[in-house]
């Protein structure tokens, strides 16, 4: 059988932000969710989730999980084959961007964990589609069932996340970066950056999408990490 891929969610997400793709392609290969939700930095989480991964496998990570994987290849290349970045912006975050932050975690603390959450997420981030209020409406229950704690930590392991150029130019797999054509939350510039940088790093937009991909598009985003985890793995 192909090797594990390991499924990294983002932001107050859980395994059902890949349901459609686990559906779709778990008969062929074993595949393994890692919340992000121990740690307050995004190298605490990598660590924390390490011992739990198996000996070799494929990584899939969207935002701060696309962050967390990134930290796993610095830590153990050997042991990832191939890589795929969704929604993901491998940069420190910007300091107007942090403040802002600040903003929705004080909503949190407060007790308004929903409202903060429509902030991170708004609808304007999704696709305009009949089934976006049902993607909507899954954001919402995903983050209530995660609780104000994890969006505390991870809120902060965003602010503090590192730059990642440098260890994104020494990622020697097969990369993909899946970019939702509207995704207002991380540009198309950004996404196009990210996967130039990576010596073989490709880039694939799925149309009529927009920050949840997976949720919006599921049978192209499905096809395409179909197509990619088909792919040769790199000799090293």
């Amino acid at each position: 059988m192909a090797e594990p891929l390991v499924l990294i969610p983002g932001l107050m997400a859980d395994a059902r932000l890949f349901l459609p793709q686990m559906v779709q392609l778990g008969g062929s290969r074993a595949m393994l969710v890692s919340l992000p939700t121990r740690g307050d930095t995004v190298e605490q989480m990598s660590e924390a989730m390490l011992p739990d991964l198996p000996a070799k496998f494929a990584l899939l990570g969207h935002g701060l999980g696309g962050d967390v994987a990134l930290d796993l290849i610095r830590r153990v290349p050997e042991r990832v084959t191939r890589v795929v970045l969704m929604a993901t912006d491998p940069l420190a975050e910007a300091p107007q961007a942090a403040v802002a932050r600040e903003t929705r975690m004080v909503a949190a603390r407060a007790g308004r964990l929903v409202e903060a959450m429509r902030e991170e997420i708004p609808a304007a981030a999704i696709a305009d589609s009949p089934w976006r209020d049902e993607v909507m409406a899954l954001v919402k229950d995903m983050a209530l069932g995660l609780g104000e704690g994890v969006f505390l930590r991870q809120s902060r392991a965003l602010q503090r996340r590192p730059d990642q150029q440098k260890t994104m130019r020494k990622v020697k797999l097969p990369a993909l970066v899946i970019a939702g054509a509207v995704d207002t939350l991380v540009p198309m510039r950004r996404q196009e950056f990210t996967a130039n940088l990576m010596p073989f790093g490709k880039l694939q937009v799925i149309p009529d999408a927009g920050h949840l991909a997976p949720l919006e598009q599921p049978e192209a985003v499905s096809e395409a990490l179909a197509a990619f985890l088909a792919g040769p793995v790199l000799l090293r």
